[in-house]
């Protein structure tokens, strides 16, 4: 029997053909971090077939083999922008991850953005019907388009199970706009991607180290880290306290705010730190400090396909 997670896995960066995140591991890198996560309890896996154009899927699915199915839950996406000409493109791609992953049914899909909610959201009833998908979640919606795919989904019979979008101490729109809030009042998972905005907030970078020259991180991040350093201090600091690293610290608040936090790991660091955090418990004073600095340091780090979740539709 699975247990109740307290943190995600995250794929982004596996099979990261695009320099994205400016690493180029293949698969016996990757085998020793999920042989480290599986030896740390961490079963749950998050990934999407818009991550490495499928290569993420493929390598998950292929280190995936020697574990039962069943003591894996395994998180994947349709992203609008991606589909095909089929009749149905969402079932389209959901076969082609399932494909990739090896496997006969996906435990939490997801509608990865919000491009044409009247539009995707019946698609995925039919999946739902058959049982292939466990639970069903949208990612990067805003509160009132979260609300009414509750109604698509609940005249067929069902419910939206999960929410993903961008929380971080540098992003709290969704927070702000109330989607903590209403995920809690109608038993909603909500998922917290980018908690430590890509490394940033993981003092692994700053003034003195910056992220890699030439990748996609570094053009966001590096002219960000200046206004960056009295948070990551802050982070250090409080840290310290609970015996949690920078990194461990910036996940701790995420999970104090109710949220499963996504944790990107290409390393097997990353996994341990991941494990760590579990168990950790700051305080509210913490919280509070933490909020403050990280609004002082005014830093906007919504990203090209996201959008301010208080600037409701």
């Amino acid at each position: 029997m699975k247990e109740q997670a307290k943190v995600v896995l995250g794929a982004w960066a596996w099979g990261d053909n695009n320099s994205y995140f400016g690493n180029n591991y293949g698969q016996a890198h990757f085998q020793e971090v999920y042989d480290e996560a599986i030896k740390n309890g961490l079963n749950f896996w998050d990934t999407a077939v818009a991550y490495g154009n499928g290569a993420s899927e493929t390598l998950l699915g292929s280190l995936m083999k020697n574990t039962p199915r069943e003591d894996l839950v395994i998180s994947t996406k349709f992203t609008p922008q991606m589909a095909d000409n089929s009749e149905n493109p969402i079932e389209s791609m959901f076969n082609g991850s399932l494909k990739r992953l090896n496997t006969d049914y996906i435990d939490y899909y997801w509608i990865h953005n919000d491009a044409d909610v009247e539009k995707w959201t019946p698609l995925i009833i039919p999946l739902l019907k058959l049982g292939k998908i466990k639970h069903v979640g949208v990612s990067n919606h805003t509160l009132s388009e979260i609300k009414r795919i509750q109604e698509i989904l609940g005249k067929a019979g069902f419910k939206l199970d999960a929410v993903q979008n961008h929380l971080s101490l540098l992003d709290r729109t969704s927070e702000q706009a109330g989607i903590l809030d209403y995920c809690k009042e109608n038993n909603i998972t909500f998922f917290a991607y980018m908690v430590l905005e890509q490394g940033a907030l993981s003092g692994k970078y700053n003034v003195d180290t910056p992220f890699p020259a030439g990748s996609v991180r570094a053009q966001v991040y590096n002219n960000k880290l200046p206004q960056l350093t009295d948070l990551i201090n802050t982070l250090h600091k409080i840290g310290q306290r609970h015996d949690l690293s920078t990194a461990q610290t910036a996940m701790a608040w995420a999970l104090a705010k109710g949220a499963l936090p996504i944790i990107g790991v290409t390393k097997l660091k990353q996994v341990d730190d991941a494990a760590g955090v579990a168990q950790s418990h700051l305080t509210s004073e913490e919280i509070k400090t933490l909020e403050e600095v990280a609004d002082k340091a005014g830093v906007n780090t919504i990203g090209s396909w996201e959008q301010d979740m208080r600037k409701d539709k």
